[in-house]
């Protein structure tokens, strides 16, 4: 069965860990862009600009195919790693993490770091809301009047969304928005009904 939902967060939340004097705080955002992203890591940038380090991961699309973290000047694999590993125990995406560090002046060694950067991920993560959201194909659809009861019925049957409305002469155009699980469905059943025109 083709699982057409993913995880990600409703809004921006907080977490953070200490250890030895340093501290890390990890903000976790919803994203869809890398556009979008780099912008916040400017902007923490700045409001955090005393801090040392800004490691973060981040991973975007319903499939997750688009994945990074950095380590921001930390030894290899201690800090994108670790977070990034949290994003993906926790079957996320569309979220960036972005976990800031101001030095205690203690080193905390290698395993210190992935623990920090791993326990300071799970608090924001843990402190914000998941979500459930379905992945959507949108298909415009244009009929007369006489058939809008038919389309109207399909639309609440099928719990769709529609976009956009709007009416031209005798004819209703709208825009559905349709889970891509029963895309193949409801395409069929608007199909059947005569006078109904499909434009994808």
């Amino acid at each position: 069965m083709f699982d057409d939902t993913y995880k990600t967060i409703s809004a921006p939340s907080t977490g953070i860990f200490k250890d030895k004097g340093s501290k890390f705080i990890a903000y976790i955002y919803p994203v869809n862009s890398e556009a979008e992203i780099k912008e916040i890591i400017i902007s923490l940038k700045k409001e955090h600009h005393s801090a040392r380090h800004y490691c973060y991961a981040y991973c975007l699309l319903p499939d997750k195919s688009i994945y990074r973290s950095n380590d921001d000047g930390e030894p290899s694999g201690t800090a994108g790693k670790p977070i990034l590993g949290q994003i993906k125990s926790s079957d996320l995406t569309d979220i960036l993490v972005v976990v800031v560090r101001y030095f205690g002046g203690t080193l905390l060694g290698v395993s210190g770091l992935i623990k920090a950067y791993k326990s300071a991920t799970w608090d924001a993560i843990n402190n914000s809301e998941i979500i459930v959201k379905s992945i959507n194909e949108i298909i415009e659809i244009s009929c007369s009047y006489e058939l809008l009861n038919d389309v109207m019925h399909i639309v609440k049957q099928e719990r769709l969304h529609i976009i956009r409305q709007e009416s031209i002469g005798n004819r209703i155009t709208m825009n559905l928005e349709i889970r891509k699980g029963i895309f193949e469905k409801v395409h069929g059943l608007l199909k059947k009904k005569e006078g109904i025109e499909i434009t994808n």
